[in-house]
């Protein structure tokens, strides 16, 4: 039998997400989050627009999607409740965020160079994404409180590197789901992927069936030089 609730958030389980983006000053930001969904090579990323996160990559155009697996997970969690900004936010402040200036060192991560954006990747993460922002769009615009306070930001993928481990074997550009272990966010708790419960009828259709536009731009994105130590 159902039940009507009125639960405070609807977060019923999405891959979590380290941003990594450039600060002002030229030092790196890095952000848990979870609120993301990709399509072809985008990916629509929504998060509170007064933080840093999206204040970096509004002001840059650019960050990497440093996508962790489950054994990573003490090293995301070293990162919550920080933040970026100084001061800290007041709605931040009210729920426990601290400012944390070396949010690589605090996770016990590792900065390396990306290619095509100045923002650094995560070593340690199996999958990382450079990405350029392509557009903001405003989320609750029609309610006069929560108007300018979120945002969803979309990013087109113009860089995917991967961990050889989790490839499909005897297929160069495939992850293989067997072997890919994402750390989940489901209401504001960590979980992984159990084994795979039954083969799927969508999995008939070749992946190269949604190769979009965007893999051939991403081919033409210029190369950086950048000085990343790792």
């Amino acid at each position: 039998m159902h039940t009507t609730i009125e639960p405070g958030i609807l977060y019923f389980g999405t891959p979590v997400v380290l941003i990594s983006t450039v600060n002002a000053d030229g030092s790196f930001n890095l952000a848990p989050m979870s609120s993301a969904f990709w399509l072809g090579w985008r990916c629509m990323l929504g998060l509170a627009a007064g933080s840093k996160t999206p204040q970096n990559m509004r002001r840059t155009g650019e960050c990497v999607l440093n996508l962790p697996s489950v054994d990573l997970v003490a090293a995301v969690d070293r990162l919550a409740l920080t933040t970026g900004s100084d001061p800290v936010p007041a709605m931040k402040l009210r729920k426990g965020y601290r400012h944390e200036p070396d949010k690589f060192a605090l996770a016990g991560l590792t900065a390396t160079s990306s290619e095509t954006v100045a923002a650094p990747r995560v070593r340690q993460c199996p999958v990382q994404l450079e990405a350029r922002v392509e557009a903001v769009h405003g989320i609750a615009d029609d309610d006069a409180l929560l108007k300018g306070h979120i945002q969803c930001i979309e990013v087109r993928v113009q860089r995917v590197h991967v961990d050889g481990a989790i490839l499909m074997d005897g297929a160069q550009d495939r992850i293989d789901p067997d072997k890919w272990r994402p750390l989940i966010m489901s209401f504001q708790q960590f979980y992984g992927l159990g084994p795979r419960l039954d083969d799927s009828r969508l999995a008939t259709i070749p992946e190269a069936a949604y190769r979009s536009p965007d893999v051939d731009r991403a081919r033409k994105a210029p190369a950086l030089v950048n000085a990343v130590a790792g």
